[in-house]
């Protein structure tokens, strides 16, 4: 049989060179292997990692060059043959129109095939709702809000910039100093700036923004618009449901249940463990899904009329919830009296009738947590638990900016806790991955694990990721052995995951790809060099320098490297070299917010420099030379 290969029109040649262009940032004209999955997605073109692995196996070798890095002119070629295989047929986006579905696609019969996304109205409507109650009184949004839920105003909405900067600071606050948000005489460049900033501290709270950039908000995407707001949203709302957050959570335990095993549990399996506490409270069934199980709305009843009794006590909880619904035959109209009972308690978010009968997931696990989040009714404390003696030991900030680091990147299983979330080696290997470090997957055992044999699999994981970092990324492992990782070992693992991030960040710095060639040196002779071309008096010795614990040498740079965006007047200065604990966190959240607008890719905190965590601070400052290195070269 003849094997055709697929043309492709000048139409498909610009898209596949904007999306190798947005993968390529340090524009050297190739992509590594690590990156061609992202590529791909980029080019609207999603396959599974392990068909991405088995691709670059086959283009390596046939490679005549053998550096296993792809030309654009390469990227095409795989791209040909991949459209002309029936395989491909797999993994194209088929789109199902159904009631609630919207499809779309490009304008013509070449752009949009292979292209078609689609979104759901019900999403839609329930993330308007949410931002029009959540926003009403904010002054910066009154030119957007209330959105009219049915129709196209909240792809719209994102434009500007605002909105998206908003919810991200409800769903974490502080995350973006408001200062820095552009809000009056808003041109196309301001308004991109914003974007940026949004974008970039979107990803600094562990959303995944790797596929999305201003441009495509701008236009309004409807799946990718949605897609990060489902993101934004979902921080704000499991940003509390952590053990060291609600002590409330350790009634939850089950008999015989360590509060470690309980700690481990992701904020979707504690939300429903939630519900089936207040089911068994109420003598009624447990459900074991938000989709399926909620559907003839019993279980939200009697959820709904427990949060109600046992919150009675509570001066602002005096409500009787109506049980007299359950008797409706018609599931809808029963759905529907449930949500009234539930706006009885200022919880009738995300769902409507319909998205209840017909179990939406997502827009169901958001409602819940939304009730957990206002009722939570765990005021009896298990009573086999001392909480002194149970040694809570909250998260520090230096494990959630790590894992909202690697979250952003898009790591798989999400990371909810960073040491038991890390403890089978499989999100190590993906870090691995991103950073260019090969990884030979035929070495990794994946789940599902037998139960006999899960512990050994997980370390054989775990032993093969210490010899990946101290074997081929010369990471500094002293001490350090899969154990360690497979046990949780708090400081071990943070000191893999530190260099880990470390290379991910000076990566780009440098032209072969080798992090390990950007020495701290290095960068901290470009701040210092950058900073002497404007005669800044605020250079530093090293990064441990106290001078940046008042921000200074960061907006001096960043006045450097992007004149005109540092407003003067927003900076304190301090008087004869001393400066007030208060006016250094107000510069370094300026600092901070500043960075990410001007387009650096930014995870530490404003805390980081004002207490100057030397880590941090590198990162910091490689990511504006990264940004000042690109303008440079452009």
């Amino acid at each position: 049989m003849e094997n055709h290969v697929t043309q492709i029109s000048r139409d498909d040649l610009e898209d596949l060179r904007e999306a190798f262009n947005k993968i390529d940032i340090d524009n050297s004209g190739f992509v590594s292997d690590f990156e061609l999955q992202e590529l791909f997605r980029e080019a609207s073109f999603s396959m599974p990692g392990y068909r991405v692995r088995e691709i670059m196996e086959t283009f390596i070798a046939g490679d005549t060059n053998k550096d296993e890095k792809i030309s654009f002119e390469e990227f095409v070629s795989i791209y040909q043959e991949l459209k002309s295989k029936e395989f491909s047929e797999t993994f194209r986006k088929t789109i199902t129109r159904r009631d609630g579905i919207r499809s779309f696609g490009g304008t013509s019969g070449n752009s949009s095939e292979g292209t078609q996304h689609s979104y759901s109205d019900e999403e839609k409507v329930a993330f308007v709702n949410w931002i029009n109650k959540t926003l009403a009184k904010d002054p910066d949004c009154q030119h957007l809000l209330p959105m009219n839920p049915d129709n196209e105003s909240l792809f719209a909405s994102v434009r500007d910039g605002i909105l998206l900067c908003k919810m991200i600071n409800l769903s974490q606050p502080d995350t973006i100093d408001e200062r820095v948000i552009n809000t009056k005489k808003l041109t196309t460049f301001k308004m991109t700036e914003n974007l940026v900033l949004a974008l970039n501290s979107a990803s600094a709270i562990g959303c995944m923004v790797v596929s999305i950039d201003a441009h495509d908000l701008m236009a309004g995407k409807p799946h990718l618009v949605l897609g990060l707001f489902w993101q934004i949203i979902k921080v704000g709302l499991f940003a509390d449901i952590e053990i060291s957050r609600n002590e409330g959570l350790i009634a939850l335990l089950n008999d015989k249940e360590s509060l470690d095993q309980l700690m481990s549990l992701s904020p979707e399996e504690l939300l429903l463990r939630w519900v089936n506490h207040h089911l068994r409270n109420a003598g009624t069934s447990t459900i074991s899904n938000f989709s399926d199980d909620i559907k003839d709305s019993r279980a939200y009843f009697h959820l709904l009329n427990q949060i109600a009794i046992e919150g009675e006590h509570d001066y602002k909880m005096s409500v009787k919830i109506n049980m007299s619904g359950l008797n409706e035959r018609d599931l809808d109209r029963r759905a529907e009296l449930m949500l009234k009972q539930a706006a009885r308690l200022d919880c009738r978010q995300f769902v409507s009738p319909h998205d209840v009968t017909s179990g939406n997931s997502k827009l169901n696990l958001a409602f819940v947590a939304n009730l957990f989040n206002m009722h939570p009714s765990l005021q009896t404390v298990n009573g086999n638990y001392d909480l002194e003696k149970a040694q809570i030991e909250p998260e520090t900030k230096e494990e959630k900016t790590f894992r909202n680091w690697m979250n952003s990147l898009g790591v798989s299983p999400y990371v909810n806790h960073l040491l038991c979330d890390l403890c089978d080696g499989l999100v190590i290997m993906q870090l691995y991955e991103k950073v260019n470090v090969p990884v030979n997957w035929k070495k990794v055992n994946s789940p599902p694990y037998s139960v006999l044999g899960a512990k050994m699999k997980k370390l054989e994981n775990c032993n093969y990721a210490v010899e990946l970092g101290r074997d081929v990324a010369h990471f500094s492992l002293v001490g350090i052995g899969g154990v360690n990782l497979n046990e949780g070992n708090r400081m071990h693992t943070l000191a893999l995951v530190w260099q880990l991030m470390r290379r991910y960040t000076v990566l780009v710095l440098s032209d072969l790809g080798d992090g390990e060639r950007v020495g701290d040196q290095i960068i901290l002779g470009w701040v210092n060099s950058t900073l002497g071309q404007k005669r800044k008096d605020s250079q530093i010795s090293s990064f441990k320098d106290k001078l940046i614990s008042t921000s200074l040498p960061v907006i001096n740079l960043i006045d450097v490297i992007a004149p005109g965006n540092v407003k003067w007047d927003m900076v304190r200065k301090g008087e004869k070299g001393w400066m007030k604990d208060d006016d250094k966190l107000n510069n370094a959240k300026y600092a901070i917010s500043l960075a990410r607008k001007i387009g650096a890719r930014v995870y530490a905190l404003p805390d980081d420099l004002v207490e100057v965590n030397p880590k941090m601070v590198l990162t910091l400052f490689a990511s504006l030379m990264g940004h000042g290195l690109k303008k440079v070269n452009r």
